[in-house]
């Protein structure tokens, strides 16, 4: 039995003003961790003027905006997969399987449709809907067959891209050149003197800010990231929930490849090479915790942003060659997570 004043001790609470102050402190480290994807961002941009004055360059920005587009909506889908504590390795394959079959819908249509936007259109239908259920296929063999994520997605990494590889014989699957014409603004034409991908860039990252914190599901995902039983516990439908962080994810694939075919109108066994390391990145770098349960939409933009920016200011700069760029991607992605460790 213990004394009566160890008791006390063990049992007294915080103090007001001690209470207060570790608050404060709390909100002060919580506030300077989320500057820190802007903060890196700012000293980078200022970096790659003093090293090449080309690189503020208006058209320099507008194409490092661009260059984003596809990876940041991407990302945009990763941040509420990874917050709800799953992971998604497959993205960079699903894109090339997803442009793969829309530019074989597409040739096909065109040859019975007049109208190439007529076509078009229901080639961005299809390729919405395809990236949506390959997405759901995700997270049924997640939820349902109590599957790993990690194992699930590195399994269709393989599958999706083998099945482009088969569709286009190990070559290049071309669209048609009349629909590549059409086709081609939404890639290079412009908005107020801002590129279209950016602006569609734009309006993904805002919806899906609004989603994350202003809605329900929001708030179930990251329920189910910080504590999945407890969850449970609280009603919240957690198999629906993920299953539906995977379909979004989809179908953000799916925008990011209706963007990127009028770039080069064709798709290979090698399109979208590596971009799940640089969507994985984008969100982990914009301070979203890998072990979920936290994460942030505005510093899932900034992230991807940064990471172009890398990427930009090697090609300008040759510091390292930017046959590297995958490693130094890779080596920030290790670095983020170390410094992480920390966190609750």
């Amino acid at each position: 039995m213990q004394p009566e004043h160890i008791k006390a001790h063990e049992t007294s609470p915080v103090p007001p003003d001690k209470r207060a102050a570790r608050d404060g402190a709390s909100s002060w480290t919580g506030r300077l961790h989320g500057l820190g994807p802007i903060v890196g961002l700012v000293l980078l941009c200022i970096a790659g003027t003093l090293l090449n004055s080309s690189f503020a360059d208006v058209d320099n920005i507008m194409n490092v905006l661009t260059r984003t587009a596809f990876i940041g909506i991407i990302a945009v889908g990763m941040c509420f997969v990874i917050i709800s504590g799953g992971i998604d390795l497959s993205v960079g394959s699903m894109a090339a399987l997803i442009a793969g079959s829309m530019i074989l819908v597409m040739n096909a249509l065109a040859a019975i449709i007049v109208s190439p936007v007529v076509v078009i259109m229901l080639g961005m239908a299809f390729a919405l809907t395809l990236g949506g259920l390959l997405g759901l296929a995700h997270g049924l063999l997640i939820t349902r067959g109590r599957i790993e994520p990690f194992i699930v997605t590195l399994g269709t990494l393989g599958i999706f891209r083998a099945y482009l590889t088969y569709l286009s014989d190990g070559g290049a699957i071309t669209l048609d050149m009349s629909v590549s014409d059409a086709y081609s603004p939404v890639y290079y034409g412009s908005l107020l003197g801002i590129p279209i991908p950016v602006w569609v860039f734009a309006a993904i990252a805002l919806l899906g800010g609004l989603l994350l914190n202003r809605t329900a599901f929001g708030r179930y995902v990251q329920a189910i990231g910080s504590n999945e039983q407890v969850a449970r516990y609280a009603a919240v439908n957690v198999d629906r929930t993920k299953t539906l962080t995977y379909v979004l994810l989809g179908m953000c694939v799916g925008i990011a490849t209706v963007l990127y075919v009028p770039r080069l109108g064709s798709a290979s066994p090698t399109t979208g090479l590596l971009w799940e390391l640089e969507a994985i990145a984008a969100v982990i770098v914009g301070g979203t915790a890998l072990k979920g349960g936290a994460g942030s939409m505005t510093g899932t933009v900034v992230g991807a942003i940064l990471l172009s920016v890398i990427g930009n200011i090697l090609n300008l700069t040759s510091i390292i060659s930017v046959y590297l760029n995958a490693a130094v991607q890779g080596s920030v992605i290790i670095i983020v997570a170390f410094l992480q460790r920390r966190r609750p």
